[in-house]
């Protein structure tokens, strides 16, 4: 479900201080509902994602095309990226968080991980377009419980860069958006029913 930007902005994330500069663009908040400890399990789903499992055909098929076009425009290429066109936010970290450790690596997913406290987590990835921030948060869901809610900001390069997002915009909540928390709530509750069946 989408949220106002007050569900992200009023809240205290250190992602506030170290991306001032960047425009918070969507916030969502994630069907996986757990309990005040279970953060580290969305970490771990989200960093093993991977776009080409999406249960959505329209949203396989997008994303195929945009690495398509990335490749054959090269604005996926590694000099478009963190710690070549932009530096890594990891540099305006405060002391204490800056020798890390940072959170979990990407395996198939073009994110570094950024920080991750016991309640949020940061991951950005740049390239010739932006550079952007995914930002996971744990937070009480008004029933008792707790759950995932994820932000989206973004720091446009240029006037291409603000071209390109506004031109992917219907794109991303019609077709990306929708499929995306399905695969959330999906791999969930998959993850619910292991854990079940292995204490039973």
């Amino acid at each position: 479900m989408k949220l106002p930007n007050s569900a992200h902005t009023s809240r205290p994330w250190l992602i506030h201080k170290i991306a001032p500069d960047f425009h918070l663009y969507d916030v969502w908040a994630l069907p996986t509902p757990g309990g005040p400890d279970d953060f580290h399990k969305l970490v771990r789903q989200t960093s093993g994602g991977d776009t080409s499992t999406s249960p959505s055909w329209a949203a396989r098929m997008l994303f195929e095309i945009r690495w398509k076009l990335g490749k054959v425009f090269g604005w996926d290429e590694k000099k478009t990226g963190v710690g070549r066109r932009v530096s890594t936010l990891r540099d305006r970290l405060p002391a204490e968080l800056r020798d890390g450790p940072y959170g979990p690596e990407f395996p198939r997913l073009p994110f570094n991980s950024v920080y991750l406290t016991e309640n949020d987590w940061a991951s950005e990835m740049a390239n010739r377009t932006v550079h952007a921030v995914m930002h996971l948060s744990w937070v009480e869901d008004g029933k008792g419980g707790y759950r995932g809610q994820m932000a989206v900001l973004v720091k446009p390069n240029g006037i291409f860069g603000k071209a390109y997002m506004a031109a992917i915009s219907p794109f991303r909540h019609l077709i990306v958006y929708p499929p995306l928390m399905k695969d959330f709530e999906r791999t969930w509750q998959a993850e619910l029913a292991r854990e079940k069946k292995s204490a039973a």
